[in-house]
């Protein structure tokens, strides 16, 4: 990997050699001169004396003598024999040098030589005999002869002493001094004395020879450090590259004692390894899923849901899968931070940073920084509910300068386990999903709580009291109101004094309302409201589920929920007394003008139909069904998402931020002379049994209260067999308890009451709307 160091290490031997040395042999003469002189004798005849009688007298002979100078010339020989160098050269160590792609500083290191003396060389050598030999000087040769006497008259030959003159001479002259060359060779403190240049007699001493070099031990199984650098960073900007050839050479110099050589030697490092460049990325990234807030009715459990406004975490860890490590040392499973330029995510739809300052629009590529395991976005509120793949791409350090701001690159899932890849990339499926919330109270028609939500008698003025479904907001945040002022309606919910055992009385509406997020701005979009009723004892310790019955003109005891059960329910989004917000209903009217198609624009104006849907449409009743299924469509909806600070790089434009929450207005009451049986009975076996019905037979139950529940569903599209999202029966949360439902209360008397997640109000089991109508009746 780049940013991971190698080592550069040659073996050679410690130093190199060559010389020939030559024998030198031959012979001195020696010319010699003897100056002798002989002393000779010899008879000389003498003249008779006269004798007597003429005879003469014979003299005896005399000596005669002289000295004879003679000149010897004569020479002999003496041999001899040196050594001379002939050729001398010795290279020692100078340097080494390595290329491969992966090196530093050009893809080239110099290895000096390091903790190497080079080896030493003394030579002492001349060309001259005369410098090598030396003769010894035969000196004065000595001799007297002895006389030579003749015995004749004349003088005597003298002797041919020529070898007894060369004997004496070759006697007293030794053989020559001679001397070789001298040549010392020192290495590591140790002195071999290749050719001895001492004084001899005659013969030279044989030469021995340098001693042969070793190799340089390798640094892996030597520890030697001669040749050898480490700490080689390969540099960031080296593409993965398999195999890269490596190449050197080493170089010797020649000792500057030479004899023959004239310059270093080069030699070519063969076999060096290859290196293989491969900076290791992986990506195994994760999103966090916000199964507590995920009220789809159908999670998908292979999706990480999302939640509109809702932060949430994407997690990209640098460690993981690699290379097996077996085959791969240092690759495997571990952490490859180091190796990381930038890791980066991309979102198919918009987001915020976690603090909302930074808004990133959809398919931009976010930089994470490296060390950064987890980071938090936010989403807005305008993303299309849906699937959507988030995208993950780790980038090597050594990847291409551009591959950060390129769109696509080429990137291998998991980890870049093949080397053309300089990217790891990874896909986590998503679900975005919107919200089902914020249920609240906000009228009721029953005279006894007029001023609980007017400020006077008879006035339009609203008290802006409203019931809750607890004291918590959509993410269980406090919301700030009383626990008084939560659902259900119920004996202690009235905040006045004297009526503190008052529910509601049959046959009296109420208000409500409550808050979508999400794609449920269409026009076959809405709300399935499923009522279910239960009786409870005034002290609250029995509680049962219940079945209803009314009577109309025409049949009596028609139970809610049958196919006699035909009362229709209508609502009037724009009451007066509902008092929605004019704003919301010309945000609503601009949207569906420009969005529905329905209108077109030559046929009306925008604020034209503004004002038919605020004066007119909205003032119409609109059909939600009956006692048994509220269906809550399009016509009970307004849109009050953000219309400010939207940026303009958003993939929506403010109408479509301004439809992504909605709010749904419904109202329901209970007939207002309801009979209440305990769920299952056979009201009409029971009347055949007991001599007919009236509203005082045993079997209604009176004493008590009509609990309300309601079940909440959104509908997307109009598909009514699969529901959207539940406020609280969804698998994997439960809104209703989020917004800090209590699930016991106590009235005012310290009863206790169990309730039922949906529990909206409590209806008087035993008073009627009618009962006030009465009351009033003039007598």
């Amino acid at each position: 990997p780049t940013s991971e160091h190698l080592y550069a290490n040659t073996w050679a031997m410690n130093y190199l050699f060559q010389h020939t040395f030559g024998k030198q042999q031959g012979t001195i003469t020696y010319n010699c001169t003897a100056d002798i002189t002989y002393a000779r004798t010899w008879k000389v005849k003498q003249p008779a004396l006269p004798g007597p009688n003429g005879t003469t007298i014979p003299q005896p002979d005399t000596q005669g003598s002289d000295e004879y100078p003679y000149q010897y010339k004569f020479s002999f020989e003496r041999n001899y024999s040196y050594w001379k160098i002939n050729n001398v050269e010795l290279y020692s160590i100078e340097q080494a040098e390595m290329e491969n792609y992966a090196l530093p500083d050009g893809g080239r290191i110099t290895l000096w030589p390091q903790g190497y003396t080079a080896p030493d060389l003394e030579m002492e050598h001349d060309e001259e005999v005369e410098i090598h030999v030396i003769p010894q000087e035969t000196g004065e040769i000595n001799f007297i002869p002895d006389v030579v006497a003749g015995d004749g008259y004349d003088p005597p030959e003298v002797p041919d002493d020529t070898e007894l003159l060369k004997g004496i001479a070759e006697g007293q002259t030794g053989p020559p001094d001679v001397k070789n060359d001298a040549l010392d060779f020192t290495w590591e403190g140790l002195t071999t004395k290749v050719m001895d240049g001492s004084t001899v007699v005659e013969n030279g001493p044989d030469p021995t020879q340098i001693p042969a070099p070793t190799k340089i031990g390798s640094y892996k199984n030597t520890g030697e450090q001669v040749l050898y650098a480490d700490q080689l960073l390969i540099p960031q900007d080296r593409l993965n590259r398999a195999n890269t050839e490596s190449t050197g050479e080493i170089e010797y110099a020649l000792h500057p004692t030479t004899l023959g050589g004239s310059e270093g030697m080069t030699f070519p490092i063969n076999s060096i390894n290859s290196v293989t460049v491969h900076t290791p990325v992986v990506n195994y990234s994760l999103v966090s899923d916000d199964q507590p807030h995920n009220q789809k009715t159908v999670p998908n459990m292979n999706r990480s849901a999302l939640i509109l406004e809702r932060p949430f975490t994407v997690r990209i860890p640098t460690n993981g899968q690699h290379l097996d490590a077996g085959a791969y040392p240092g690759y495997g499973d571990r952490d490859y931070a180091k190796y990381y330029r930038i890791k980066q995510v991309r979102f198919p739809f918009d987001v915020y940073s976690a603090d909302r300052a930074q808004f990133y629009p959809r398919n931009t590529w976010i930089d994470i920084q490296v060390p950064v395991l987890d980071t938090t976005f936010y989403l807005p509120v305008w993303v299309d509910e849906g699937d959507y793949q988030v995208q993950f791409r780790n980038i090597a350090e050594n990847a291409p300068s551009n591959f950060s701001t390129e769109p696509e690159i080429d990137a291998q899932p998991d980890a870049n386990k093949d080397l053309y890849y300089h990217a790891a990339s990874d896909e986590v499926s998503v679900e975005v999903i919107g919200r089902l919330y914020d249920f609240e109270i906000t009228d009721i028609a029953d005279y006894n709580w007029e001023l609980v939500f007017r400020r006077f008698k008879n006035s339009l003025a609203p008290t802006w009291i409203s019931y809750w479904t607890g004291t918590q907001d959509i993410d269980g945040d406090k919301r700030g109101n009383k626990p008084q002022f939560t659902v259900p309606i119920r004996p202690g919910s009235h905040p006045l004094q004297g009526y503190q055992n008052v529910a509601v009385k049959t046959g009296y509406h109420f208000k409500f309302d409550f808050k979508t997020k999400g794609n449920m701005f269409g026009p076959r979009d809405g709300i399935r409201l499923t009522p279910t009723f239960d009786f409870v004892s005034k002290d609250g310790s029995t509680r049962v589920p219940v079945d209803l019955y009314y009577s109309t003109n025409q049949r009596n005891f028609i139970r809610i929920g049958s196919t006699e059960d035909q009362v229709k329910r209508f609502v009037i989004l724009n009451d007066r007394l509902r008092q929605v917000p004019s704003e919301q209903l010309r945000d609503t009217a601009t949207y569906k003008y420009n969005r529905y198609g329905e209108i077109h624009p030559g046929m009306m104006s925008e604020r034209a139909y503004q004002e038919y849907y605020r004066d007119k449409f909205t003032k119409m009743k609109t059909p939600v069904g009956g006692y048994s299924l509220l269906l809550m469509p399009e016509q009970l909806r307004t849109f009050i998402g953000p219309k400010t600070n939207i940026p303009t790089t958003a993939s929506a434009d403010v109408l479509r931020a301004n439809a992504a929450i909605q709010q749904w207005y419904g109202e329901y009451s209970l007939p207002a002379e309801p009979y209440v049986v305990q769920a299952g009975k056979n009201l009409a076996e029971y009347g055949r049994t007991h001599g007919g019905l009236d509203a005082k037979s045993p079997i209604f139950l009176k004493d008590g209260y009509i609990v309300v529940n309601f079940n909440f569903e959104s509908i997307r599209e109009g598909n009514l067999a699969a529901p959207h999202l539940q406020y609280i029966h969804a698998p994997l949360m439960n809104q209703w308890l989020l917004e800090g439902f209590q699930r016991k209360v106590e009235d005012s008397y310290g009863n206790s009451f169990t309730l039922r997640d949906g529990d909206v109000v409590f209806y008087h089991a035993d008073r009627s709307s009618r009962d006030d109508f009465s009351a009033q009746v003039p007598h």
